[in-house]
């Protein structure tokens, strides 16, 4: 008897609840006829697109260290300043430097200060070259007529050689110094290039992006100590399947999301790296992105490379009705909107692709209105 009496409750509930949805059915059909626009389920032709992640990088980067081993005595940026090209950034402490310079300099100015002693030197030695040769001729004249001896004149003429060879002595000491000049003004010059060294400024105007000394620190040769990115250089660096190769060519126009930004931009292929990773099978594809105000490297990013075009089921996203991940058009039949579950794809700004639940031809309902509910009744306008 209770299994007879259980069944007979719920054969009476289920009849109520038919009895209730039959009510609501016809309530709905039995209401004015809602205005509603229509259009048409088609299919298109939809440019298809290979998607790939990437990350922002910067076109011009610049790790700053010393070239000289010196403690840092002073750094003038931090990381997010905006410096200029030249700006000094880092003060090395340069005292053995600055000792060089003035080594070097006291080196160049001996050197100056023996020019007036060789100057003299060569203007004796030409002296004493122009008597002798004075002297020479008029022995020569003398010993012509037979009226000095043999060996007068051979002291004459060794007179003479003598006193070439001491001008030419006189004049090489003096051409010594001068190259003596030419190599103290290079150790000069060598030595405040050095002292420069203590002093690093920016290669390019850009942002500091990282800061990886204090004042006090040693920096040796090669250690780095700031990062330099150029500003409103950028490129974004996609990881790319080996097997999409054939689609992606240098110069090839694509579309570019920065997420950060929220917003897609156009771009470019600058350069596809030939090397491809062996534990991925990708390869990197750098693509330049134009100059905005809040792009920074790191950021995430994607880029779709345009492929084949794709013949799909298309409805206008206005039709399309979405409750968490469900989503549903009205579809009309005889006057009567029928609510319809689908599955879409890919989204455009003003269309959407379905991939299941409606089939080419079918009528729906576009814009959807405030309200609509399933079973209503609708009359469809151009």
């Amino acid at each position: 008897m209770r299994i007879v009496f259980v069944s007979l409750l719920v054969s009476i509930a289920v009849l109520s609840g038919c009895g209730g949805v039959e009510t609501h059915t016809r309530a709905a059909s039995e209401r004015p006829a809602i205005s509603v626009r229509g259009a048409t389920v088609c299919r298109e032709e939809w440019p298809d697109a290979y998607e790939a992640a990437g990350t922002v990088r910067a076109r011009s980067a610049a790790v700053i260290s010393s070239k000289v081993m010196a403690y840092v005595r002073q750094v003038a940026v931090q990381a997010g300043d905006r410096v200029a090209e030249g700006q000094e950034l880092i003060t090395l402490d340069a005292q053995d430097l600055d000792a060089n310079v003035r080594r070097a300099e006291a080196a160049e100015a001996e050197v100056r200060g023996a020019f007036p002693e060789a100057d003299n030197g060569v203007a004796g030695a030409k002296a004493n070259l122009d008597l002798a040769q004075s002297t020479f001729q008029r022995m020569q004249e003398l010993a012509s007529k037979k009226s000095i001896s043999n060996q007068e004149f051979d002291e004459a003429s060794a007179r003479s050689k003598s006193a070439r060879a001491g001008y030419d002595m006189a004049r090489a000491r003096r051409s010594q110094l001068d190259s003596k000049l030419a190599q103290a003004g290079q150790e000069v010059r060598a030595a405040r290039i050095l002292q420069d060294y203590a002093r690093i400024r920016a290669p390019f105007a850009g942002v500091v992006t990282a800061r990886s000394v204090e004042p006090g620190n040693l920096a040796a040769p090669g250690a780095p100590l700031l990062t330099v990115e150029r500003e409103g250089a950028y490129r974004l660096e996609a990881s790319v399947d080996e097997s999409r190769l054939p689609f992606v060519k240098t110069g090839q126009s694509v579309e570019v999301s920065v997420e950060a930004l929220d917003r897609r931009l156009a771009a470019r292929v600058s350069e596809i790296v030939p090397a491809v990773d062996a534990a991925s099978r990708a390869y990197i594809v750098r693509i330049d992105l134009p100059a905005l105000p809040n792009l920074r490297s790191g950021m995430f990013g994607r880029a779709w490379f345009p492929v084949a075009a794709r013949n799909v089921v298309a409805i206008p996203a206005a039709a399309a009705v979405e409750r968490g991940q469900l989503q549903s058009v009205f579809v009309v039949e005889e006057g009567v909107a029928r609510n319809r579950l689908i599955t879409i794809g890919r989204r455009r700004p003003a269309a959407l692709e379905v991939l299941s639940g409606l089939s080419e031809g079918e009528k729906i309902v576009s814009p959807v209105p405030p309200g609509l509910a399933d079973g209503a009744r609708v009359e469809v306008r151009q």
